[in-house]
């Protein structure tokens, strides 16, 4: 998301914009975020800086996801406040919700349960910034907003086999089973579940919206309540891939969350935000872009 979300600050004349680079800045020392916004003096932090991935990786990773997400953003909320920051904007996450919420999701149903099991770590430690922001709010004044986007996907996407998405990974699968003739793609879960997608650029501008137009303590979903099944997404995905192989559901491994979408009303009302890009329209540019990279 960093990438298009500083493509939109550009877009709307943003004169300069740093995205430090984990390599360079490790947000998980107190130091460094100190260090970072006593530099820079920023009048606006963003905070898109995660580690994530899809079901096998929060699997795999459950105490690393809890530990980085969590510490990353306390301390930069922290920091934030020692140099009062005039706007903070987080980027907060769908698996923060209840396993089971009503469909779709709203904000006010966040603390109503506990989050599905597969990525309720990531989730969790994603739920304490907001807690922090409002506390940081309620004893300090600072301006910290939370944000909720559903799953996201598009150009720039994350292809890595051991940590990407669905969308990523299953337009790999397909790329990769027509270059080595393959007729058949293993898929985890049943294909049942459902997901509602947000395309990046949407998300992006949803983002720099609230930035602008936001300044509320509550937090606020940017997404979807159009769903689709995952066994329905693949079926999509080969038609524009070119793939016409088999599918194998292995139903040994989990879904996950059984459905997925949010109720964008709150982002409608507070600063005029709803999706403009179709899965359709997206998934074609996401696979184009994709072959443009494996081309190059």
């Amino acid at each position: 998301m960093g990438r298009a979300v500083a493509n939109e600050l550009r877009a709307r004349g943003a004169a300069k914009i740093l995205i430090p680079r984990s390599v360079d800045h490790d947000l998980r020392r107190a130091e460094t975020a100190r260090d970072l916004l006593e530099e820079f003096q920023p009048t606006l932090i963003i905070h898109a800086a995660a580690t994530v991935g899809g079901i096998g990786a929060n699997r795999a990773n459950p105490a690393t996801y809890f530990y980085d997400n969590l510490m990353m953003g306390a301390l930069l909320l922290e920091a934030a406040r020692r140099v009062m920051t005039p706007k903070v904007v987080v980027i907060g996450t769908v698996c923060s919700y209840p396993r089971v919420t009503p469909v779709p999701f709203r904000e006010e149903n966040l603390w109503d349960g506990y989050p599905e099991a597969t990525n309720a770590p990531y989730g969790i430690a994603k739920k304490a910034l907001l807690v922090q922001g409002q506390a940081l709010r309620d004893q300090y004044g600072l301006n910290s907003i939370h944000l909720i986007p559903v799953n996201l996907y598009g150009p720039g996407d994350n292809y890595d086999s051991k940590s990407s998405h669905v969308i990523p990974a299953i337009i790999e699968k397909c790329l990769d089973a027509i270059d080595r003739g393959e007729d058949e793609i293993t898929i985890w879960g049943s294909g049942r579940a459902t997901r509602a997608f947000l395309f990046v650029e949407d998300a992006a501008r949803g983002v720099v919206d609230a930035a602008e137009r936001y300044d509320g303590g509550e937090p606020i979903n940017l997404g979807s309540e159009v769903e689709i099944s995952i066994r329905n997404l693949a079926e999509k995905i080969a038609e524009r891939t070119g793939y016409v192989g088999r599918w194998i559901w292995d139903t040994s491994m989990p879904d996950g969350q059984p459905r997925r979408s949010v109720s964008s009303e709150r982002a409608r009302s507070a600063f005029g935000w709803s999706p403009s890009t179709t899965l359709d329209e997206g998934l074609a540019r996401t696979i184009e872009d994709r072959l443009r990279q494996r081309r190059a």
